[in-house]
C-alpha cells in the first residue's frame, strides 16, 4: 500500500489486530524510523516517558499473544527469532505519541506514512462493512462478526486526537473547545507560553492560572496591560514541568504534545488523561507550585 524508506517495505504488512486493536511491533517500527540501536531505543523513549503510553497505547505482549503472532510469520519473510523478550506494540495513538518524542532523521515523514495506512485500513473497513455483512449472512454469523467491527470502531477514543503537521486551524480549535469546558478555573502549563495564550483565554468567564517561564516571549507588561482589560489571569514563574498540560476545574487533565503557540504546525497530540495515579500526581505537584 506504502512503501516507506526502502520499496520493498509496505506498512500494510506491519500492522496486526490484536486485543480486537490494530497495532504495530517495536522491531517494525524501530526499523522505519531508522533508530540506530533498534527495539531498544523504542522501549527506552517508552520507558522514559511513561506517563504518555497508558496500557490502551501500548503494551508488551503476553506469551499467548506472541506465539499466536510468531505462528503468523512461519510463511512470511520476516524474521523475529532470537529475542530475549516479548515484543511491546503500539495502537495508532500509540505510534503517533511515539513519533512526539523520537528524534530520527525520518520520523516526520515516516510518521504521516503510518497515520495515512492506518486511516486507510479504517477506511477501508467502513467502504467494506456491507460486504462483510452479506457473508456473514450466507455463514449465519452476521452477529458476531458485526460485533467484532463494532468494538474495533469503538477504539478510537474522541478524548484522543491526532492533529497532523499542517493543521494548526484544527488543533487551536481543539484547544479553544477544551478551554470552554471550565466551570470554575482553568491551569495551563507551558514554558514555551506567548501572547497567543492571551488570545485564547480573553472571553472565558473564570480564572486562569499560566505556570511558564519565558518572560521574553509573554513580558511582565503585556500581562498587566491583559488584566487591566480582562483581569482573569494569574502567570507563575517556572521551568519544572516539560510537558504542556491544560487543568480544567482541577479534575480534568490534558496532555499537549507541543507548545499552544505552535500547535499544529508538526504533528501533535492532545490527550485527556485517565489514568488516576497520574492525574492525582500532576495535580499535587501544580497545586504545590501555585501554593508556594
Amino acid at each position: 500500500m506504502y512503501d516507506v524508506i526502502e520499496s520493498d517495505i509496505k506498512i500494510e504488512d506491519m500492522i496486526y489486530e490484536i486485543r480486537g486493536v490494530q497495532v504495530m511491533l517495536d522491531s517494525d517500527l524501530a526499523r522505519l524510523y531508522e533508530c540506530k540501536n533498534g527495539t531498544k531505543e523504542i522501549n527506552q523513549a517508552v520507558k522514559n516517558n511513561l506517563l504518555k503510553f497508558p496500557n490502551r497505547f501500548s503494551w508488551i505482549l503476553t506469551d499467548n499473544e506472541w506465539l499466536n503472532l510468531r505462528s503468523k510469520f512461519l510463511t512470511s519473510s520476516n524474521n523475529y527469532g532470537g529475542r530475549r523478550y516479548n515484543p511491546r506494540v503500539f495502537t495508532e495513538t500509540g505510534v503517533a505519541m511515539l513519533a512526539t518524542i523520537l528524534h530520527t532523521n525520518v520520523a516526520t515523514e515516516v510518521s504521516i506514512k503510518i497515520m495515512d495506512a492506518f486511516v486507510a485500513m479504517r477506511h477501508y473497513l467502513k467502504e467494506n462493512k456491507d460486504i462483510y455483512k452479506s457473508i456473514n449472512n450466507i455463514n449465519n454469523t452476521l452477529i458476531e462478526h458485526t460485533d467484532k467491527i463494532n468494538y474495533l470502531f469503538s477504539k478510537f477514543d474522541k478524548e484522543e486526537q491526532v492533529f497532523l503537521e499542517g493543521q494548526p486551524y484544527s488543533a487551536y480549535r481543539n484547544i479553544i473547545e477544551i478551554l470552554n469546558t471550565a466551570k470554575k478555573n482553568i491551569i495551563i502549563v507551558d514554558e514555551y507560553a506567548d501572547i497567543t495564550i492571551l488570545d485564547l483565554i480573553r472571553k472565558i468567564k473564570c480564572n486562569i492560572t499560566l505556570i511558564t517561564r519565558d518572560s521574553k516571549r509573554l513580558s511582565n507588561i503585556e500581562i498587566e496591560k491583559y488584566n487591566k482589560e480582562f483581569n482573569n489571569l494569574k502567570v507563575i514563574r517556572n521551568n519544572s514541568f516539560h510537558d504542556r498540560l491544560i487543568i480544567i476545574d482541577n479534575k480534568d487533565i490534558y496532555l499537549i504534545g507541543s507548545s499552544i503557540n505552535s500547535i499544529g504546525e508538526k504533528t501533535v497530540m492532545i490527550i485527556k488523561l485517565h489514568n488516576d495515579h497520574a492525574k492525582n500526581t500532576i495535580l499535587e505537584n501544580v497545586i504545590g507550585i501555585m501554593d508556594n
